[in-house]
């Protein structure tokens, strides 16, 4: 297998990287200016992975935050909830879509969520025959320290990062994102 590997990379990626590289497109910093012997620089380096261990990072930190101030018990994955819930309410169904998982999945954290108190299913207004998720007035106040938590969060980064690249990021993250 690593040899079937390695045959790939030196049949497929290296002359792309050469070809690449050799149209000047050397000064990018993509996979192009990577030197043609590291073959999983790519993998630990590219932009995806780094924005994923940056939002691991950042909502790692406002979960801690958040048992700081009374409010723990919740996973990444309950804020995949409640981040993608309208203040007036949003089916279990679009919580799913927005979050980007199963159906299933958003009802066991919906119902564990229900647990805690910080959710409610309720009649859909529109519809009788479908339910509507609901923050409680327990999920409100959770909600509030959550945005003191995130606010908290976004202050640290700029600090680390430097006012001008924490804007610079934001900026480039609302125009890529829209």
């Amino acid at each position: 297998m690593q040899q079937k590997l390695s045959a790939l990379l030196d049949e497929e990626v290296r002359p792309l990287y050469h070809r690449r590289h050799n149209q000047g497109h050397g000064d990018h910093p993509t996979m192009a200016s990577a030197p043609a012997q590291d073959t999983t620089q790519w993998r630990r380096q590219n932009v995806g992975r780094l924005l994923n261990n940056a939002v691991k990072r950042f909502e790692s930190q406002i979960l801690e935050d958040l048992e700081k101030a009374g409010h723990g018990g919740l996973s990444l994955s309950h804020i995949a909830i409640t981040r993608n819930l309208d203040l007036d309410g949003t089916r279990a169904t679009e919580l799913a879509r927005r979050a980007g998982i199963t159906k299933q999945s958003a009802g066991e954290l919906i119902a564990q969520l229900e647990q805690l108190a910080l959710v409610e299913r309720r009649p859909d207004p529109e519809d009788k025959r479908a339910k509507i998720v609901c923050f409680t007035p327990a999920g409100e106040a959770w909600l509030k320290a959550f945005r003191q938590a995130l606010e908290t969060a976004e202050r640290d980064m700029a600090l680390q990062l430097g006012k001008t690249l924490y804007t610079q990021l934001h900026n480039a993250l609302l125009r890529y994102s829209n």
